[in-house]
């Protein structure tokens, strides 16, 4: 199959405005944040959104140093106790193109803003995507993972 040469631009369509300024581990399940669409983006692409409960939001970890970027397995959140994983076994944001991937409650839609609970992102960040969660693109069966896991997010959603 080879390498992969194609390269893509992605213009950011939004911007995520909370309190959240410092980058956390956790303690993200009260956190109220307003997606604010670019000036670019129609107040229309918003249509019908309300009709939801949660919304799926594609971001950029921006504020990722690219000398961070792991490639290889490590211990997540570089924690010995955690078995090593590649990076596409965890969800850490140090991710070759720097993506995260988080489903929300969508609180409001207001003109060009969204209000959501429970967004992983600090202040800032720029939305890659939006898209509605539906039960038909959920998971079929059980969910499995491993134990390490479960503990690691033990406190990720906390208020």
């Amino acid at each position: 199959m080879g390498g992969v040469t194609l390269q893509i631009a992605i213009v950011p369509i939004a911007q995520v405005n909370n309190n959240r300024i410092v980058i956390e581990d956790d303690n993200w399940g009260s956190v109220i944040s307003t997606i604010e669409l670019a000036d670019n983006m129609s107040e229309s692409s918003l249509e019908g959104i309300n009709e939801f409960s949660h919304l799926e939001i594609i971001f950029y970890f921006d504020k990722v140093a690219d000398d961070k970027i792991q490639l290889e397995a490590r211990h997540p959140r570089n924690n010995k106790e955690y078995p090593k994983v590649g990076i596409f076994a965890q969800r850490g944001k140090n991710r070759p193109n720097k993506l995260g991937v988080t489903i929300v409650e969508l609180l409001d839609s207001n003109n060009k803003q969204l209000i959501v609970k429970g967004l992983d992102a600090i202040d800032g960040t720029p939305i890659i995507d939006i898209k509605p969660v539906m039960k038909e693109f959920l998971p079929k069966g059980e969910v499995i993972q491993p134990n390490w896991s479960i503990s690691l997010m033990d406190k990720y959603w906390n208020a």
